[in-house]
This record gives C-alpha cells, structure tokens and sequence, in this order.
C-alpha cells in the first residue's frame, strides 16, 4: 500500500499544477481513483487547496472536479460503486467548494455555472440544489468576467492583492493573461468535441467555412475593439 503521506502530497502537487488541458485534469482524475482507498483524505487536499490557491487554479479544480465525477458516475455504471465515495462527499460540501471557486466577488461564476450543470446532468446534484446555488451565483455575479474585487480602481496593498481564502482577492496581470489562454485552450476544445459528435465534424467545419464572408471593414473595427479589451483587461492587473 502506497505511503498516504505521499499520497496527499503528491495528489496536493496534482492539483496545485492543474491548467485547461485534458490531460491535466485526467492525470490528476486518475491517480484519485487510483488511490480512492484514501477518499477522504484525499476530498480533504481537494477542500484546502481551494483555500490556499489562486482563482485561476480553483476554476481548474472545479473543472478537474467534473471530470472525477464523471469517471465515478461511469465506474459504477460499469458496476464498481468505490469510487462513489468522492462523489458522495462532493454532495455534501458543494456548496463550501462553489463558495470558495467563485470567490466573494464572483470571479469564477461562469465556470462554476457550467459544472453544476454538467453534475446536475450527470444526477450527481438534484436540480433544486442547483436552484439554490444559483441564488449564490448571482449574488456574486460581478460584470467584469476576470475581476474578483468589486473595483477595478481598488487601492488595495500589494501585498493584500490574491490573499485570502474565500474571501476577496483581484487578479493581477499574469493571471488574466494565464485565465485568457486557458478559457482559449477550453473553448478550443469544446469546438472541436461538438464537431466531433456524429462525426460531422468535417461537415460543420466546411459549412462555416463557405458561410463566412470576406474581410471587410466592419471586421477590422472588430478586430481593434477586441484588441482594446484585451489591453484593458491585463491593465486592471
């Protein structure tokens, strides 16, 4: 039997390094239910790393949380019921891990809305607690989709900024910009999986291809409001 000191440690380094890449999520997944044995130690690294890290990392636990859902609910299709244990302790404590992903300013609301909703599908959650959780979603629903302070113009210590557990925290500038090439890599990867569903994918690729028009000006207009955003957005760190 594996060391459980070890265990923790290395499941801790798994989560503390997930990014928007399947394989990220599947790796850490994987060795969960390698090591279910240890469940709930292990749903306990899982409840303090959410505490300790940063709100780009708690989004990816949350998505990595899907994933280990997803990988139980089809073990016991298949008639193995031990890795239901994450499962079942995922239910009770759903709403201290939404709480903490979304942060008090409502960082990670779009993520968090988008797993629920794929548990809720999977029968993980009945709908009427996907109702109340809602309820805190949109109480901390904030405009800007990056900003986990509600101003932008916050005079906030350095040193203050992304500390705290479930509480405040604001994004600086090399979290945005790792938070833009993620949500890049995941809608990257939800393209290409809805393309390939009934394999017409190509079909769908070739008839968006022969839809779109050529570049005019309104497209570069576009284009250079575009930029702007980006450029606002890395300057609020």
């Amino acid at each position: 039997m594996a060391d459980p000191f070890e265990v923790r440690q290395r499941f801790t380094t798994l989560l503390a390094h997930l990014n928007a890449s399947h394989n990220s999520l599947h790796k850490a997944a994987l060795y969960a239910l390698k090591n279910r044995e240890m469940d709930e130690d292990l749903h306990s690294c899982i409840l303090e790393q959410l505490e300790r890290t940063n709100m780009n990392t708690r989004a990816n636990i949350m998505f990595f949380i899907e994933c280990l859902c997803e990988y139980a609910v089809k073990d016991n299709t298949n008639g193995d019921a031990s890795a239901m244990g994450y499962v079942r302790m995922l239910q009770r404590d759903i709403l201290a891990v939404v709480e903490c992903v979304v942060g008090s300013e409502g960082a990670n609301v779009r993520v968090v809305r988008k797993v629920l909703r794929t548990l809720e599908n999977l029968n993980i959650l009945m709908k009427e607690t996907v109702q109340e959780l809602e309820a805190v979603l949109k109480s901390r629903e904030v405009a800007h989709p990056f900003m986990a302070t509600g101003d932008v113009g916050s005079k906030e210590s350095p040193g203050k900024a992304g500390k705290g557990g479930g509480g405040g925290q604001r994004m600086g500038k090399r979290e945005i910009e790792q938070r833009i090439e993620e949500d890049r890599e995941r809608h990257k990867r939800l393209r290409e999986s809805i393309w390939a569903v009934n394999g017409e994918g190509y079909e769908e690729l070739e008839r968006l291809w022969e839809e779109a028009s050529d570049v005019g000006e309104d497209d570069y207009v576009t284009a250079r409001e575009d930029a702007e955003e980006r450029r606002r957005v890395i300057a609020f760190g």
